[in-house]
């Protein structure tokens, strides 16, 4: 399921337009985003947990070459899924 499919199926849950579908999708992510810009954690009970992590720098090895490639530290998302909502698929 793509983006577009997953408005459209959302817009006919929420008997709503896609447009406003679209709107709310995008809302969503641009606050979660700027969420952990800032260096908060969301927790959404029943669904899961976003967070920002941080990875050390590290030397890796390049297959083509075999030489090794420093790899530069960096913040990564995360997302954690909850206990209650992976239960949903182990019922």
């Amino acid at each position: 399921m793509n983006k577009s499919e997953f408005i459209k199926a959302v817009a006919e849950k929420a008997q709503c337009t896609q447009k406003d579908a679209g709107i709310v999708f995008d809302s969503i992510v641009d606050t979660i985003v700027c969420v952990l810009k800032k260096g908060e954690k969301i927790q959404i009970p029943g669904f899961g947990s976003f967070e920002l992590a941080s990875k050390a720098a590290t030397t890796k090895i390049n297959p083509l070459t075999k030489k090794p490639v420093k790899v530069a530290a960096c913040k990564v998302p995360k997302f954690k899924f909850g206990k209650s909502f992976k239960a949903v698929f182990n019922a």
